[in-house]
């Protein structure tokens, strides 16, 4: 938010779900990510169909032998995989993963999936996924797609906090003016 006084800031309202919830994309359409893979609209719908959110996997860096939680819903959407996750705070590394989350050093997500579908352009090198299986969704350091990440980690009475902050900042904005 800017002002004539030149008064100027700048808000992440990235709050935290004291129940461990937060929202994210795990995959996003039609861009390439490090593997030379671009995900196509439509990957994820016959999978989704097949295997329902709780039964896609919550882990930590693709570590199948620690599950961090469960995924509430997974939808595929214009931009992408859109879900939204719980962690399990009663697991050690649920509540590292949300200690982490909160302090934003932990917010990528990634997908672990069989391919079912995909063509390849020789002259791009690039790899077009059309279908696959999804198995599951990581928290990850480094996602592959560099626009697969936690979006959201909220909670109610956070953004009901965040909105009345900022509207005290409105109001000592218009009471400078």
């Amino acid at each position: 938010m800017s002002t004539e006084t030149g008064f100027s800031l700048e808000l992440d309202t990235k709050a935290v779900n004291a129940e461990g919830e937060f929202e994210g994309y795990g995959s996003v359409f039609n861009n390439e990510d490090y593997g030379r893979d671009v995900m196509v609209a439509g990957a994820f719908t016959k999978s989704l169909a097949r295997r329902p959110a709780g039964k896609v996997k919550l882990l930590r860096q693709h570590y199948s032998d620690e599950p961090i939680g469960v995924w509430l819903d997974l939808v595929e959407d214009s931009k992408g995989l859109k879900g939204r996750g719980k962690l399990i705070l009663d697991t050690v590394k649920g509540r590292e993963t949300h200690a982490l989350m909160r302090a934003g050093a932990l917010d990528g997500l990634s997908i672990g999936f069989r391919t079912l579908k995909d063509r390849f352009d020789r002259q791009k090198g690039i790899r077009y996924v059309e279908e696959v299986d999804l198995v599951e969704i990581s928290v990850v350091t480094f996602p592959a797609n560099p626009k697969a990440v936690v979006s959201a980690v909220k909670h109610h009475a956070d953004v009901a906090s965040a909105r009345a902050f900022a509207a005290a900042i409105t109001r000592m904005t218009e009471a400078l003016r």
